[in-house]
């Protein structure tokens, strides 16, 4: 039974795409968790690689979901949401390996929180755990994460032990399953980039509560093969879901005076990234995002009927004009630094201009 001190048994969900290499190790650690754990779920994206075989051999008391097929992380979390038994749920990637006190922590975080429905803990390097990779972030009113503390040394990252966030990271958080399902939970449409942004802010939009545990660790590892930022190129596939998941999430979640507001930072910002799309060899992959977007945008409109009849939280409560955060890769250069300054510089003026069009109240 659990008291008013207590959250109730907890699944973890474990979303697995050709984690041989990862797994493992994330694995480990939620079994080390003991009973903290009343159940650990690993749902498969129709592996190629040995993960799922290891998984039943290493770890029998683990129970394997096959989806069979690739449909994206976002169907694998979903699915693995759907088959959880208890409420609360920790969402695991299968590059995430959890300390010991890091669900602990989350749990007494929503515990001191009520009106929350989720809590993440700090991201690390794992090969570099004294550099935060992920801390939650805000809403960059183009259609961006401005990731807080990206890249950033423990030492120096701000925040006190608790803080409120509007963007969630899909690495490792612990959520209430039943508003996970209430809002929808991930937009399966958008199979990789943008699905955890366009969760957290439906989530927000509806007024709940997001948590950042600083004191929480996960370390993260080397991502998946292929997609990941963190490989040594940007894949074209990726190209192509930038442009069009950016623009589904800007349509489905803004309101029409936000969008109208927010138009010249998104017309600035497409034009840059068309430019580094066209300089990657990736802008036919860019236009073909574009495309898709306008075939999607029926269903999209559908969904944004339903997202806007939910809203308790104004755009112009939950919007920044900046930071754009950059990946590491993008900016290595001096001159791509400067650029990225004069954009970020460019974005944030015009966000003060023109951001009093945004709806004023409900």
């Amino acid at each position: 039974m659990s008291g008013a001190n207590d959250l109730g048994p907890i699944s973890a969900v474990v979303c697995n795409y050709n984690g041989e290499h990862y797994l493992h190790a994330c694995l480990e650690s939620l079994v080390a968790l003991g009973d903290e754990l009343d159940e650990i779920l690993v749902v498969d994206n129709g592996s190629t690689d040995r993960s799922v075989a290891l998984t039943r051999q290493r770890f029998p008391a683990v129970r394997v979901i096959e989806l069979g097929t690739n449909g994206g992380p976002c169907v694998a979390r979903n699915a693995g949401m759907q088959a959880a038994r208890n409420n609360y749920v920790l969402a695991v990637d299968n590059d995430a390996v959890l300390l010991a006190t890091t669900l602990q922590q989350l749990k007494d975080a929503l515990l001191d929180r009520p009106d929350a429905v989720a809590a993440q803990p700090r991201s690390v390097y794992a090969d570099d755990p004294t550099r935060v990779h992920y801390n939650g972030g805000r809403f960059h009113y183009v259609g961006l994460f401005s990731l807080r503390n990206f890249a950033v040394p423990i030492a120096e990252a701000e925040g006190a032990a608790l803080e409120d966030v509007d963007g969630l990271i899909a690495i490792c958080v612990l959520i209430r399953r039943d508003v996970f399902l209430s809002v929808g939970g991930y937009d399966e449409s958008f199979f990789i980039l943008f699905e955890d942004f366009d969760l957290s802010m439906r989530l927000r939009i509806a007024g709940h509560a997001l948590l950042s545990v600083e004191t929480a660790i996960v370390l993260h590892r080397g991502g998946t093969p292929g997609i990941s930022f963190r490989g040594d190129e940007y894949p074209k596939f990726r190209a192509f879901y930038h442009s069009r998941n950016r623009w589904l999430l800007l349509y489905k979640n803004y309101a029409w005076r936000t969008l109208l507001a927010a138009l010249p930072g998104i017309c600035v910002y497409e034009t840059a990234w068309a430019l580094f799309a066209i300089k990657k060899g990736h802008f036919r992959a860019h236009v073909a995002g574009k495309l898709d977007f306008l075939k999607a945008l029926p269903g999209a409109h559908r969904e944004r009927r339903v997202i806007q009849r939910s809203r308790r939280i104004l755009d112009r409560d939950l919007l920044v004009g900046g930071p754009v955060t950059f990946s590491p890769q993008l900016v290595a250069t001096p001159g791509a630094q400067r650029a990225a300054a004069q954009l970020d510089t460019l974005l944030r003026v015009l966000w003060s201009v023109f951001r009093p069009l945004c709806p004023g109240r409900l």
